[in-house]
């Protein structure tokens, strides 16, 4: 097929560089260079366009390029998170098919605060939480009980997350809700942290949907690992990785409560109109307790993240998971 990879252009991987010439857990665009190279190894045809704000770019690029499908790795447009919606529904009205989430799916997902108001209304167990807009005085509700974790609205890489996220007093609850709010300058959302275990699970189709298996995130070289969440240090800072030893691994679970989270997910998936592929993350509490956490459309893909890593585990390769994608993406294009 011919393939056009839509991603933001700061991202463009060089063109001329091997695997070993750089350090993969260092650049910011191994999912793009990852997904390339996937596309180039299937022999099928690759075009990139690295755009920012203009849309003229991505129309010049399809008038050229004339491509079979669009591979859509763009996470933001003009500075903006929530515009990647608005760039999948242009994608739309010029009837190109493309990978990943619709348009309806990420405008639910995105916003944290709308997803949880869904899935609470589906009777899917969610942390109880509260939006603190920026610029606006908010009293806190006494609904709420401690600890809580603070978190930007609809910010997705765990931006803003660290140990001083999670709160234990209504003063340290403002303070970070102030750093939310003026410093990263977005809304934030303050939920009821759940002390326990950590799953994510990868979800694929578009009107019958698979699983893969339940991932759990492991802090192996702490004494409360149920007190730990998977901040921005804990994802990208590899001494402190090895340091509280984490990893992320294929969950040990009895059958029933693997079903019992996948079933879960499943119904996380069609309640938020979800298609193409998602990550659902979770938190089990001691009382085995299961609650939704976030739901992430168009999750990162690199071969070593945990949507690729839970897919090998059941020997699907990573070319074979980039296949499944753009099949994906030409069957929803013919429903729409």
């Amino acid at each position: 097929m011919k393939v056009l990879v839509l991603m933001h252009k700061d991202l463009v991987p060089p063109t001329d560089i091997k695997e070993d010439q750089f350090d993969k857990d260092e650049v910011p665009w191994i999912t793009e260079y990852d997904v390339i190279k996937a596309l180039n190894n299937l022999g099928h045809k690759v075009e990139i366009c690295g755009v920012i704000s203009d849309l003229k770019l991505i129309k010049n690029a399809i008038d050229k390029f004339k491509p079979t499908v669009i591979f859509n790795l763009l996470e933001e447009f003009d500075g903006e998170v929530l515009f990647d919606q608005n760039v999948v529904s242009y994608l739309e009205l010029l009837r190109v098919p493309y990978t990943g989430c619709n348009p309806r799916g990420l405008m639910l997902a995105r916003d944290k605060a709308l997803a949880k108001k869904i899935l609470l209304f589906h009777r899917i167990k969610t942390p109880h939480f509260q939006v603190f807009p920026k610029n606006r005085k908010v009293k806190t509700s006494k609904h709420l009980k401690y600890p809580l974790i603070v978190k930007c609205l609809t910010e997705e890489a765990s931006l803003a997350i660290a140990k001083a996220s999670i709160v234990y007093n209504e003063e340290k609850l403002k303070e970070r809700v102030k750093y939310i709010n003026q410093k990263i300058g977005v809304d934030a959302i303050v939920e009821e942290f759940i002390e326990g275990r950590e799953f994510y699970v990868g979800v694929m189709g578009n009107y019958k949907t698979q699983t893969l298996p339940v991932w759990e995130l492991k802090f192996e070289n702490v004494e409360k690992p149920e007190k730990e969440l998977y901040s921005n240090r804990a994802k990208w800072n590899n001494k402190y990785r090895d340091r509280k030893g984490i990893k992320t691994e294929a969950a040990t679970l009895s059958p029933e409560l693997e079903l019992k989270i996948k079933n879960i997910c499943k119904k996380v998936y069609k309640h938020l109109n979800l298609n193409g592929y998602a990550r659902v993350d979770l938190r089990m509490n001691p009382a085995g307790e299961v609650y939704v956490i976030e739901v992430n459309p168009n999750p990162n893909i690199a071969r070593e993240d945990e949507l690729a890593s839970s897919a090998l585990h059941t020997k699907v390769s990573y070319e074979q998971l980039i296949t499944k994608i753009l099949k994906l993406a030409k069957s929803w294009a013919k429903k729409v």
